[in-house]
């Protein structure tokens, strides 16, 4: 068998990079206010002169770099298609890493905010694209705590569905208190979480960036849905927690280690107990 005949992994994964975000160019370029929208809302008409260096520098770090995103072609083709339809949107996105640019050339004139647990990593990333906007944040679980937070979080009232909320909600431990206010003032149409580090015990753990997201999204006061994107749910933490909060109802696709989730505002769904639920 000839090596030779058989593509490495990452250059396939690359090329198909260039002509994703080739494609996004010329999409986001030529349709205009041609493109279908089925949530957000927003003007194409500074695109060209603000947004395509953007890309343009995306295509060129993409066409020089050996570094490609972990996640496969497959995965990101979901969350590209969803920004297909509704970009310009608000997408905040858990994790800064080499995937970072794509998803910002992904949505024009656009909100993209990524949130990064690593401060050395921000300013590493920022210096090479110093056009991304993404934010330090701390986090105050520990994955070692993820089983003890699934079973208690019922117990206390400010973890409820019919309660929930994020910003300065310091009793229930699941809460991402510590975003930056942007995080908070804004709905976000698109959610992607693919951080922080959830792969040793004393890492944060994805279960609060999962419970907040879902409790943004049932919060969602505009029409239309969440997208949820939940990456690693081959892992047990991930999967327990994307089942509990994100819901299986709510699951629209999937592709080797991406779940896509569309949730709806809370509205008055109940249990039939006189408490509403989050599945």
């Amino acid at each position: 068998m000839n090596p030779r005949l058989f593509p490495d992994r990452k250059i396939s994964v690359a090329f198909s990079l260039l002509a994703l975000i080739g494609g996004a160019l010329v999409i986001f370029t030529f349709l205009g206010d041609g493109t279908t929208k089925l949530v957000c809302s927003g003007s194409f008409d500074n695109f060209q002169s603000r947004d395509a260096p953007m890309q343009l520098r995306a295509i060129l770090h993409y066409a020089t770099s050996k570094t490609v995103p972990q996640q496969s072609l497959a995965e990101i083709n979901i969350s590209f298609n969803v920004l297909k339809s509704i970009s310009p949107c608000n997408f905040l996105v858990f994790g800064l890493g080499h995937d970072s640019l794509m998803w910002a050339t992904f949505n024009p004139g656009g909100v993209t905010l990524f949130l990064e647990e690593d401060p050395k990593w921000v300013h590493t990333v920022l210096k090479d694209a110093p056009d991304l906007k993404a934010a330090h944040v701390k986090y105050r679980t520990q994955l070692s705590q993820a089983d003890e937070l699934m079973r208690t979080y019922r117990s206390e009232p400010e973890c409820s569905p019919a309660k929930s909320y994020i910003r300065g909600n310091t009793r229930c431990k699941l809460a991402l208190t510590g975003l930056p206010d942007a995080v908070y003032d804004r709905e976000w149409d698109m959610i992607m979480i693919d951080a922080p580090r959830g792969y040793f015990a004393e890492a944060p753990g994805r279960m609060g960036a999962i419970y907040s997201a879902a409790v943004m999204a049932r919060n969602r006061r505009k029409g239309g849905v969440t997208h949820v994107f939940l990456h690693d749910v081959d892992r047990k933490v991930e999967k327990a927690y994307a089942e509990e909060f994100l819901c299986r109802k709510n699951l629209k696709d999937g592709s080797g280690r991406l779940w896509h989730f569309e949730i709806p505002p809370a509205g008055n769904v109940t249990d039939g107990k006189g408490d509403v639920s989050f599945c």
